[in-house]
């Protein structure tokens, strides 16, 4: 501004000095010297006037003008100018060189960044200025899907784009926008991401869809009085189609989104009570004692509430159940209209629906507290039965029910258990008197392995006695009757020879048998025998010289004697 002021003067300066000429000065005419003075200053004045007839616009930014000179004021109610009204002007300029008469002086300019939306984000439009909403509206009419683009002009939107002022339901996806920012105010907000598993449905507060005539009317699976509103896509209510897993850039504000899993679902309730228990020991006696103890079982963190606590037989029985649960993608609608979320279902249908069934059975007059434990799969199938009922109400389907094992007073159980100690004991001492049995019996082998030498040994040893035994016997019987034998032939050979002639034959025999053990006893002298008769004379004739007959003889003389 104070450039523009300047150059004014220096033009004022130089049409004053063409009308009022300077003396002569260092050598020069008043009239050369006045026109080169006059010359200079209207150069300084065009330049001057120039300099604030362009703008240069960067390529990441836009120009922006608000005419201050030399224009129409706004009508009442306006914020963007148009046709060269002052104000926030509706034309932006681009990037590069820009060349506008007095632009600097007749327009205030500013420069503002592209409008940027990033990835996973929308942008949320608010218009400054437009025609006004309709009374039933609160969000801008839907834009024509061919007319978008020009819709983001400025001057179309406000011309012949008859635009809405306010939010709009439109909304700038990810990318760079150059848009009038007197006009559009842009919001980033997160798209919709609809994860693996789960859909979306949506409740929408916007119609944009001329049939709109009819709803769809889903009556509760058991035919109960719940009738839930659904409505066709594109009306005002909830959708009949749930989006599937995605990216969707919806107006928050036009389109509010549940986000219903599909997958199982498993909704426990345990924890919340004292567990009581009875602990039998045996001591050495083998005598039962019993001790009691108690622990207080916490509701985890992941369970959907506490145990459920069923009156039986005036008896306190704390059950644990487990409910799994799956919303198909066409029910979750229904979720949504009729419950809200599936939070919502848990807590407010599936919970004390079931614990309304548990406690309806306990308190069935020919229910038992031992039928929990003893028919437990009748009574969960009972209860699954009437609890799937409820959950097609409100559009969840129960897969399947299970039964924790129920905390049981312990005094119910303790007949039961000191009668299975004392059977099990009984057996004990049975099994432990026959593997006292069989261990000595493997002891024995055992040991006997041990001696196998010394068995074997003996009873080789048994076996050679007796083969002696035997063989003793053979040979004193063989012994028996050699002697008999010899006997017999003496005797008979006495007979022939005579008792003294047999006598000395048997000397001789001894004698011999005696020399040919021991020969040196044998010393037989030079001796002439001569004469007739038998063999045995010859015999004695040669030996009876000898010193070894001799000694013979002597003895036999002496038997005889005696």
């Amino acid at each position: 501004m104070e450039i523009a002021i300047l150059s004014l003067v220096v033009v004022f300066a130089a049409i004053y000095l063409i009308k009022h000429p300077l003396k002569e000065r260092a050598g020069l005419s008043a009239s050369t010297f006045t026109k080169i003075t006059q010359g200079a200053f209207v150069m300084l004045g065009i330049i001057g006037l120039l300099s604030r007839s362009f703008l240069i616009v960067d390529a990441n930014e836009v120009g922006h003008l608000k005419r201050i000179y030399l224009a129409d004021n706004l009508p009442p109610g306006q914020i963007i100018a148009l046709q060269g009204e002052k104000g926030p002007q509706s034309e932006i300029i681009g990037p590069g060189f820009h060349f506008r008469w007095l632009v600097r002086i007749l327009y205030d300019i500013e420069y503002s960044s592209v409008i940027e939306i990033r990835e996973g984000q929308y942008g949320l439009l608010l218009a400054k200025d437009g025609e006004p909403l309709k009374a039933e509206q609160f969000l801008a009419a839907s834009w024509k899907p061919d007319d978008s683009k020009n819709m983001l002009n400025a001057d179309y939107f406000l011309t012949e784009g008859k635009g809405q002022k306010g939010p709009q339901l439109e909304v700038l996806r990810p990318g760079k926008y150059r848009i009038n920012q007197y006009l559009f105010s842009v919001e980033p907000k997160n798209a919709l991401d609809v994860p693996t598993g789960h859909v979306a449905v949506i409740r929408s507060n916007v119609q944009t869809t001329d049939d709109c005539t009819s709803t769809v009317d889903v009556e509760g699976g058991t035919g109960a009085n719940v009738a839930t509103p659904i409505v066709p896509k594109g009306c005002i209510g909830v959708w009949d189609e749930p989006l599937p897993p995605g990216r969707y850039y919806l107006n928050e504000k036009a389109y509010v989104s549940t986000i219903i899993p599909t997958r199982l679902q498993t909704w426990s309730y345990k924890g919340g009570y004292t567990q009581r228990t009875i602990h039998l020991t045996v001591d050495n006696n083998g005598k039962i004692k019993q001790e009691e103890q108690q622990l207080e079982i916490t509701v985890p963190k992941e369970a959907a509430d506490k145990a459920i606590i069923v009156r039986v037989e005036g008896w306190t029985v704390p059950v644990e159940m487990r409910v799994v649960v799956q919303v198909h993608p066409k029910d979750a609608p229904i979720v949504v209209a009729s419950i809200g979320d599936l939070q919502r279902v848990e807590d407010n249908i599936i919970t004390p629906a079931i614990r309304d069934i548990l406690r309806s059975i306990g308190g069935d007059p020919k229910r038992k507290v031992m039928d929990f434990v003893e028919r437990r799969n009748e009574i969960t199938a009972e209860v699954e039965q009437a609890i799937a009922i409820e959950g097609r109400k409100a559009g969840v389907t129960i897969q399947e029910v299970r039964m924790g094992e129920p905390a049981i007073p312990p005094e119910l159980l303790v007949a039961t258990l000191r009668q299975q100690l004392a059977t099990q004991l009984r057996s004990t001492y049975k099994e432990e008197q026959e593997a006292q049995k069989e261990r000595i019996s493997v002891e024995r082998e055992r040991a006997t392995a041990d001696q196998q030498k010394i068995l074997v040994a003996a009873e080789i040893a048994k076996k050679a006695a007796s083969f002696r035994k035997d063989q003793l016997r053979l040979e004193g019987e063989g012994e028996r009757l050699k002697l008999t034998e010899i006997a017999r032939g003496q005797k008979e050979q006495a007979d022939v020879l005579g008792k003294d002639r047999a006598l000395q034959l048997q000397a001789l025999t001894l004698a011999l048998d005696a020399a040919v053990q021991n020969p040196a006893i044998v010393k037989v002298p030079t001796v002439m025998v001569s004469g007739q008769g038998s063999s045995l004379e010859g015999a004695a004739a040669i030996l009876g010289a000898s010193t070894l007959v001799n000694g013979i003889s002597g003895s036999t003389a002496k038997s005889n004697n005696k």
